[in-house]
């Protein structure tokens, strides 16, 4: 039986990470990179599909724990019938092969613990061969080597089902276990075995406080939103700069079902909202190297750009599904990939222009070859803006006229020709602002519906969408113009228990049993806070809140009926969101405007 997904809490090295549930099992790990095949995906299936438990023997989930503030060290207290222990968790960020620590400390009495240890390589499917060398247990299956090593004495045993050490810690004693990646080629013990357990935690503890301590928030939700950054910064691959979605694939939006997809890599429809939240919170040195990626990865041709990434830039991400996994909560196909590549999004092109655009007015340096980028991308969007598309939520079928997707059309047009009245570019203004101004002119016509005196989803569609609450943020209507206020209102069919869901199917407001959506309840916030509503804007945002779980993290759905997360965990997109409503409503608060990132037409 799977652990709720609100139980997990994330641990990371900036290249790859851990989820840990409260029962201090690691069920997912994927080595040595987010979107390498995983070596312990019980999350996705079972036991039998490789985990890491540290704990009790006799096992039950902790009696409380907590990151250490302001770092992603996870400590986890269990208080048995024979004394207390403390298991503190850790990945040290990379300085050359992936580590994952676990130090176990005596707080009173006496405690017999037991490490289990089962890997399973190539998405818990191939099980290693297992042998002893130098006092450490390693295991090799293919390209693939982890070592395990203790520095204390430990009753150990390994076979074929995986490694067991036995022990018994005492009040004021401490055993650390380090388990290590490298590739199975090298035949020496790595050398993050022989440094010691403390020297890494203080270092890692060290690392996230310094980082921590840039933010420039300091309004009355600071711990929810640092909480929030360390989270965007542990799912940055450093090398590269690229921020992925979430460190888990097919955590299902519905349980049971089958909407279970890979969100281990980066999407362009994150690039405004992460450079953002980034530049706002005194992080210039991540919003530079997110925009490094972003002009990596999509450089070629305007008419080869996709919705998502890999984080390295790779453009093939071939979806595969896995049917030795039972899924999480029997929700299959388990996927690895994501075909997402091959949609065609017409908003991707907004949020391409739009971040550059605020880049500039940030003042970061931008490559000469960024302006052909622009005329090449708005060459191509005068050409196609008017086909339909996969909109925003990724619909697999037939393209539509989704209404956010011309909206974002708009942004492209809008963006280019602010960047280039900066740069002193005419370009082919005429043609771009003709573009803007027609964009403007259909949404205007076409995805307004008179009778909901509200925008919708799509063109010739009542249903209603929640992305039409980001009209004011992106400049396209004023926040006081009575269409969007209207808009605003008729949002309210969208709430469920308190919350908004992405879109109504039928207009109607029915639904299956997909939950709400993290971001979409945060948009609502911002869209009152901006028509002058400010106290159901914090009631709106503080309900978000109170559903992170005990560790202040939030997946991609929150289902209000069954009180429990669904989607992939944690998920970006809901802490860019976070930390976005939080300055906005600061700054409403205080009588402030939001800071211009965009100008309407």
């Amino acid at each position: 039986m799977s652990a709720p997904i609100e139980t997990y809490a994330l641990l990371s090295d900036l290249e790859t990470a851990a989820m840990v549930g409260r029962d201090g099992s690691v069920d997912w790990l994927c080595l040595p990179r987010f979107d390498s095949p995983a070596c312990m995906a019980a999350l996705v299936g079972n036991e039998r599909n490789g985990f890491w438990r540290v704990a009790p023997r006799g096992g039950g989930g902790c009696d409380r724990r907590a990151y250490r503030p302001d770092t992603l060290v996870l400590e986890s207290r269990w208080e048995t019938a024979t004394g207390a222990v403390r298991v503190v968790d850790f990945m040290p960020p990379r300085g050359g092969l992936p580590c994952l620590v676990r130090i176990v400390e005596g707080l009173a009495g006496e405690v017999a613990m037991r490490s289990e240890l089962r890997l399973r390589f190539h998405q818990g499917r191939v099980v290693p061969w297992i042998r002893a060398v130098d006092r450490c247990a390693v295991a090799v299956a293919g390209p693939d080597a982890v070592w395990l090593g203790a520095d204390g004495p430990v009753e150990g045993a390994s076979g074929g089902q995986g490694t067991v050490h036995d022990f018994t810690v005492a009040a004021g004693r401490r055993l650390a276990l380090t388990l290590v990646w490298s590739p199975s080629h090298l035949p020496e013990p790595p050398a993050p075995l022989a440094v010691p357990a403390e020297t890494l935690l203080k270092e890692t503890a060290d690392f996230w406080r310094r980082w921590a301590g840039q933010c420039r928030y300091d309004g009355p939700w600071r711990d929810a939103v640092v909480r929030s950054l360390i989270t965007l910064k542990a799912l940055t691959y450093a090398p590269t700069g690229g921020i992925v979605a979430a460190p888990t694939t097919s955590l299902p939006e519905r349980v049971g079902g089958e909407r279970n997809w890979d969100h281990r890599y980066c999407w362009l429809r994150d690039s405004t909202l992460t450079l953002s939240c980034l530049l706002r919170s005194g992080y210039r040195e991540e919003a530079t190297a997110w925009l490094d990626w972003l002009v990596r990865a999509i450089a070629g041709d305007p008419a080869d750009l996709q919705a998502v990434y890999g984080v390295g830039g790779q453009r093939l991400l071939p979806e595969t599904e896995a049917p030795w996994l039972s899924g999480y909560e029997g929700s299959r196909p388990v996927r690895f990939g994501n075909s997402a590549v091959k949609q065609f999004q017409l908003d991707v092109y907004g949020e391409v222009l739009d971040a550059f655009c605020l880049s500039l007015r940030a003042g970061i340096p931008m490559p000469a070859h960024v302006w052909d980028l622009v005329e090449a991308m708005m060459g191509h969007l005068l050409r196609h803006w008017r086909e339909p598309d996969q909109g925003l939520w990724q619909v697999r079928g037939p393209g539509r006229q989704f209404v956010h997707s011309k909206v974002m059309a708009w942004v492209a047009a809008d963006r280019a020709l602010e960047m280039g009245a900066l740069l002193g570019r005419n370009g082919s203004t005429g043609e771009w602002r003709a573009m803007r101004d027609a964009v403007h002119r259909e949404v205007c016509r076409e995805g307004w519906d008179a009778g909901q005196r509200s925008f919708v989803q799509s063109y010739g569609s009542r249903a209603l969408d929640a992305s039409a609450l980001l009209m004011p943020r992106l400049g396209f209507l004023p926040a006081r113009d009575e269409r969007v206020r209207g808009t605003v209102r008729a949002m309210r069919r969208l709430r469920h228990g308190g919350f908004m869901r992405r879109y109504a199917p039928d207009g109607r407001g029915e639904f299956g049993s997909e939950g709400v959506f993290v971001s979409c309840s945060l948009w609502y916030a911002d869209a009152l806070a901006a028509t002058g509503r400010l106290a159901e804007a914090r009631e709106a945002f503080e309900r978000v809140l109170g559903v992170r779980n005990d560790v202040g993290l939030l997946a991609q759905q929150w289902d209000p009926d069954a009180g429990r997360q669904l989607g992939n965990a944690p998920q970006a997109f809901s802490h860019l969101a976070l930390v976005e409503t939080a300055f906005t409503l600061d700054a409403r608060s205080s009588g402030g405007a939001r800071p211009r990132r965009t100008r309407a037409g």
